[in-house]
């Protein structure tokens, strides 16, 4: 008689971690005396909107926040093995210098995925990282970095995961977030476009773009951010890109069941 099949393994587990929950200024806002502002609850400590997400194959990077070193340092992570970009905004991409110690890990150059403009925008804001001659400066001299193009709703494998990009809407931007198994990051958002919206049903896990409580051009709002949750009905919702107009402990309170405000260091398993 023939041994049945083994049955098959269960995948191995994922977590993502929150490096900044915050919105392009950060909390506190400089020169800002609001109660936020001013707050002892750590989680109204919010950096610029980043996480990182442990995948099979390595460290996966969405985004470098100014803050990046200071963002790695306080969670005890090293590096990463590769990054992906939901857009060039300067709150999502003027820490991509810090990448340049990456390599230790990786061994060479550092796996960037992003769309063209992108791309574009990074060769423009640092220069110095495509001089062939600062290439060959040894010791981490500047980032070593590889492009590898993506584009909405055309799935890729990297570091063992399969990741779908999605178009999202932020004001007259356009931007991507991204789908990794049952979770989804989206952050940026001011319009979900028709055709996006079946890539993110079915979630255990969806983190939102959520800037404050009144209507903003180009994020959604809390009542916009509620309504798309409630439509998505993903298992667990966190909303990100906070300002400070949210004080951690009481806005919480106030949000439906399943739906949390993220804060700089948590940590999501799925």
């Amino acid at each position: 008689m023939e041994e049945p099949d083994p049955p098959a393994a269960e995948p191995a587990g994922r977590r993502l971690i929150v490096l900044g929950s915050g919105t392009s200024t950060g909390v506190p806002v400089l020169g800002c005396d609001c109660p936020v502002c001013r707050s002892d609850d750590p989680r109204n400590a919010r950096t610029r909107p980043s996480v990182l997400v442990r995948l099979p194959g390595g460290d996966l990077l969405i985004d470098t926040t100014p803050e990046l070193r200071l963002q790695l340092l306080r969670e005890g992570i090293r590096g990463a093995h590769a990054i992906l970009y939901t857009h060039a905004h300067a709150d999502h991409l003027f820490g991509l210098d810090d990448a340049r110690l990456f390599p230790r890990l990786t061994g060479g150059p550092v796996p960037i995925y992003c769309e063209d403009e992108v791309e574009q925008a990074i060769r423009r804001a640092f220069p110095y990282a495509f001089d062939e001659r600062a290439r060959r400066i040894p010791g981490g001299g500047v980032p070593q970095i590889e492009f590898r193009r993506i584009g909405p709703m055309e799935p890729f494998e990297a570091l063992g995961q399969q990741i779908l990009p999605i178009r999202l809407d932020h004001g007259r931007f356009r931007v991507l977030g991204f789908r990794i198994g049952g979770l989804a990051y989206c952050t940026d958002v001011s319009r979900i476009p028709d055709e996006s919206w079946a890539a993110l049903e079915g979630l255990d896990a969806l983190i939102l773009d959520a800037l404050r409580p009144e209507p903003h051009p180009t994020h959604f709002c809390l009542d916009e951010a509620l309504e798309a949750i409630d439509r998505l009905r993903p298992r667990r919702a966190y909303l990100t890109h906070l300002s400070h107009s949210y004080d951690h402990g009481p806005a919480e309170g106030r949000l439906p069941e399943g739906v949390s405000l993220a804060y700089d260091g948590l940590a999501i398993d799925f």
